[in-house]
This record gives C-alpha cells, sequence and structure tokens, in this order.
C-alpha cells in the first residue's frame, strides 16, 4: 500500500512537472518574455493544480460521490470565478504591459469579452473534468476489486460447505455398509472399519486444500473400491483401469469418489449378475474418467444415503472448473453409464 502511494505520488509529480515546463520547451529558441510566461502559462497551471486537487481529494467523496450534485458544481463554479477575477487582479497589479494587449481588453479587433470569459471557463473546467474522470475510474476500479473479493469469498465458501456436506455423506453411505456386514461376517466388518478408518484419515486430512495430486485421489480410489468388494458376492464384478503415470497433475479432491459410490449403491444387485466397470485415462491436460454399471432402482423404503452425491458433484463442477469439464449421464439398456471429462 505505502509503495502504491509513493508511486502514485510521483505520477502526479511527474505530470505537474512536464506541464509546468512545456511554455519553457515550446518557447526554446524564441525571444522569451518571462513576464508573459508567468502570467499566460504558469500561474493559471498553479490555479489547474488546485482545482484539480481540491476536487480530487475533498470534492467529489463529499459531494458527487454522495449525489450532492448541485452543491458540488455551485462550489466549483464559484471557485473557478474567484479564480479568474484572482488571475485578472494579479495580471493588472503586476503585469500591467501584458494586460494591455490581451485579447478582450479595451483593444480594437480582440474577440468579445463574453466569448473570451467562456474560453477561460473551459479552461478551468477542464482540470475539474479530469479529477472527476480519474477519481471515477478509480473507484470503480476499487469497487470492482472488493466485488471480485467477495465473489472469490463466496465462492471458496460455499465450495467448502460443500466439501463439509459430502464427508457426512460419504461416512453415512459407509457406515451403511458395514452394518450390512456385521451379521454376514463380522471378520469382514472389522477389516472394513480398519479401511473405514484409513480413507476418513484422507478425507479429514488431505483434503483440505484447493487441489491435490491426482495420484492420491486414484489411490483413495482403490482403497475404497477395495473397501467395497469386502461386501460383495460373486455375482459382481469389478473391473477398473487407472492410468500409471498422472505427470504431476493436480485436481480438485473428492470430485470421482461419488460416481464410485453411486455405483456401488445400483449397481449391486443380490441375486443378479452384474458388471461395474471403472476407467480412467489422461490425454495431454484432460482427464477422462467413465463408469458403467447395470442398474437396479432402490425400492421406495430403501433410505440409504440422501441422494446429494451427484447434486453435489455437479454443483463443484460449475464452482471449480467452469466451461473446462464436461459431465454426461445416459441410461441404455438397463446400463448407466457416466463420462466425466476436466481439463486441468
Amino acid at each position: 500500500m505505502y509503495k502504491n502511494k509513493k508511486i502514485t505520488l510521483f505520477s502526479h509529480l511527474l505530470v505537474w512537472l512536464v506541464l509546468f515546463s512545456m511554455p519553457y520547451i515550446l518557447s526554446y529558441g524564441q525571444e522569451q518574455d518571462l513576464n508573459r510566461l508567468v502570467a499566460h502559462y504558469l500561474m493559471p497551471m498553479v490555479f489547474y493544480a488546485i482545482i484539480f486537487y481540491l476536487n480530487f481529494y475533498i470534492l467529489i467523496d463529499k459531494f458527487l460521490f454522495p449525489k450532492k450534485t448541485v452543491q458540488f458544481f455551485v462550489i466549483n463554479i464559484v471557485v473557478i470565478a474567484l479564480f479568474m477575477l484572482f488571475k485578472e487582479q494579479i495580471e493588472n497589479t503586476f503585469f500591467e504591459g501584458i494586460t494591455r494587449r490581451q485579447p478582450g481588453s479595451s483593444g480594437k479587433g480582440g474577440p468579445p469579452i463574453k466569448l473570451f470569459i467562456y474560453i477561460q471557463m473551459i479552461t478551468y473546467a477542464a482540470p475539474l473534468l479530469f479529477s472527476i474522470a480519474i477519481k471515477t475510474t478509480k473507484q470503480w476500479v476499487r469497487i470492482e476489486a472488493e466485488r471480485k473479493e467477495a465473489d472469490n469469498f463466496k465462492l471458496q465458501t460455499e465450495l467448502q460447505h460443500l466439501r463439509y456436506q459430502l464427508q457426512p455423506h460419504f461416512f453415512f453411505n459407509s457406515l451403511n455398509n458395514i452394518y450390512s456386514l456385521v451379521d454376514i461376517s463380522p471378520e469382514k466388518a472389522k477389516s472394513t472399519i480398519h479401511s473405514l478408518g484409513k480413507l476418513m484419515r484422507y478425507l479429514l486430512y488431505e483434503t483440505n486444500t484447493e487441489f491435490v495430486p491426482l495420484s492420491k485421489e486414484i489411490e483413495f480410489m482403490r482403497k475404497y473400491i477395495d473397501l467395497m468388494k469386502l461386501r460383495l458376492t460373486d455375482k459382481t464384478e469389478i473391473e477398473s483401469s487407472f492410468p500409471v503415470s498422472q505427470n504431476g497433475i493436480q485436481i480438485a479432491p473428492l470430485l470421482f469418489i461419488s460416481l464410485i459410490e453411486n455405483a456401488f449403491k445400483h449397481g449391486v444387485s443380490a441375486n443378479q449378475n452384474s458388471i461395474i466397470s471403472i476407467d480412467m485415462t489422461i490425454k495431454e491436460n484432460i482427464v477422462d474418467f467413465t463408469i458403467e454399471n447395470h442398474n437396479f432402482p432402490k425400492q421406495d423404503n430403501d433410505k440409504s444415503g440422501s441422494g446429494i452425491g451427484l447434486a453435489n458433484l455437479e454443483k463443484r463442477l460449475q464452482l471449480l472448473y467452469p466451461n473446462k469439464h464436461t459431465f454426461e449421464k445416459e441410461l441404455k439398456a438397463g446400463v448407466y453409464r457416466v463420462n466425466l471429462k476436466i481439463e486441468t
């Protein structure tokens, strides 16, 4: 902040130095009349600077932005009129020889006094308009930065909420699976609880960042698939393929687990053969994930899960990868297929 103020101050000084130097630069090599330079260039320039900074630091914030427009312009008209009178008095007092030759004075052939006054008003209004333009632009930039910061904070808050929503959902579904094993195979249930502890450790301690290595997500999915296999019978076949090399790709955590959960929830039957096929490939910077499973609709009295997994996923994709993902779902011939492509 302090550095920015120093840069702003330096730029203002540089601009005014150039403006004050212009009369000398333009008259270089010509006969220079110091009195004329002071009266016609340097003195008005001082008044312009006063008008500019008076508006820039005081009047615009106090009157224009709070929409006290009438007061703002009345004050500026009064200030400009006073400066014009003040300049006229100084010229008549200290530069009398110049004012006699000044257009619009008693000499013949010059433009009318009213036209001269209008021109003077326009020149004095220039720094006023310039200060309004700069101040308005500066305020717009500040408001836009604050809006973006607020939007980013809202985005992060919403993503955090979705992440916290996902973890209990995942834990709830896993507990349902363990519950179904308790009576059938207590040993498998104990092994499942141990595996679930490892998965929850990843959920709690390694996913609190915006992105994680894809390799860790793949490891997490493999462990979850192994966990789900413990409760399956021989009637369900699991096929999974993940890339061996991920080339250091980073990805938002827990994007694919909802799809795998969904497949195990709806693609497994106790009395019918079924296949769950999971395939992930990487093509340049695109992660291509496809999962297929037989579809066995849940019974109305089956309350396992809360049905928020896919809705949560779609919302997170919209927030994290806008215009950088495709998400396709289809049910055909009793097979449910989902394809998710993410540009990393």
